[in-house]
């Protein structure tokens, strides 16, 4: 009888041992979840930021906070990223910016400061004109830019150093005129910038095509030429840069999904996985597609070399137009 009792006691503590002894694998989300955009509301990156913030809060069964951090030329709203406890319940988008900023002398982020989620859009840039401007083609554009003294053209887009400004330059530079021939006006994402030359503050202004959708289907401003290596099944109509003027030119952004460096590997995999499962939904296929966005999911690893990458070849691009601080 005592061998058994003795036995008994033993199979309790194991018990006890087992149901105190912490899970291997963390248990995500712990409540409400924020997910951080960087650019303000209107753009492409906060648009497709909350169409999949809805569809994960379907998933996940707690709120999803979208958030939008401004400033700083994208600074303030990366910085909020990198410095949320890296526990999963803070998460955000992060774009090609994050490869310049720190060049421009901004901050000392960079991809290092991310746990990589992946990589769910890449779109190549376009240049515009408002609809009253006399430049029908890149040809007319271009020979009016080098007739023109230094900075005589404004254009907008983006923040200094941006996707869309860096754009401009390498569009510039590939016809042989310097990159500050044109003066920059910063704006807090391709939105701004686009409505600027909407309303005739500037002469001409880079984004993507998805991104001047509205404007263009209102009539106010239009295309001449997409930076890509062929043209794009949204906009057959318009020619690529090198096409259209001879000079060999290409240049797009991109959209991505990160937590904050330190992210527990088990967590990482549960978010990648239902990321995974969002970007498959109908409503955000539908959603891409009616838009005009490019589409894909580049997880782990294979998002973390993109981001290696690009910060590579950013940090090469603004040296060769005089912008980079390092």
């Amino acid at each position: 009888m005592l061998l058994t009792k003795r036995k008994m006691i033993a199979g309790f503590a194991a018990l006890l041992s087992t149901v105190a002894a912490p899970a291997v694998a963390q248990d995500w989300p712990d409540g409400r979840v924020t997910l951080i955009v960087p650019w303000g509301a209107g753009g492409g990156t906060d648009a497709t930021a909350r169409m999949i913030g809805a569809l994960l809060e379907e998933r996940i069964g707690v709120p999803v906070a979208v958030e939008n951090r401004t400033g700083g030329s994208g600074v303030i709203g990366h910085a909020a990223i990198a410095s949320a406890a890296p526990d999963g319940q803070t998460i955000g988008v992060a774009t090609l910016e994050i490869g310049t900023m720190h060049n421009l002398g901004l901050t000392d982020l960079d991809h290092t400061a991310y746990t990589p989620l992946g990589l769910y859009n890449s779109d190549p840039a376009a240049v515009f004109v408002n609809t009253r401007s006399d430049h029908t083609d890149i040809g007319s554009l271009l020979a009016a830019l080098e007739a023109a003294p230094d900075r005589e053209f404004k254009a907008s887009g983006s923040a200094q150093g941006g996707v869309n400004h860096l754009a401009l330059a390498g569009m510039l530079m590939a016809a042989g005129m310097p990159a500050g021939r044109v003066a920059w006006v910063p704006s807090e994402g391709a939105a701004p910038g686009l409505q600027d030359l909407a309303a005739g503050g500037v002469e001409v202004a880079t984004a993507s095509l998805p991104e001047a959708a509205a404007l263009m289907e209102a009539g106010l401003i239009r295309p001449l030429a997409v930076f890509s290596d062929a043209r794009l099944d949204i906009a057959p109509d318009v020619p690529t840069f090198t096409e259209a003027s001879g000079h060999e030119f290409a240049l797009g952004s991109w959209r991505g999904l990160v937590a904050p460096a330190g992210l527990a590997p088990d967590v990482a995999e549960q978010i990648t996985s239902v990321l995974g499962e969002v970007l498959q939904d109908p409503e955000y296929t539908s959603f891409m597609s009616g838009r005009g966005y490019a589409m894909q999911w580049t997880t782990g690893a294979d998002f973390e070399a993109f981001m290696r990458n690009s910060d590579a070849a950013l940090g090469d691009t603004l040296r060769a137009v005089g912008l980079s601080a390092q």
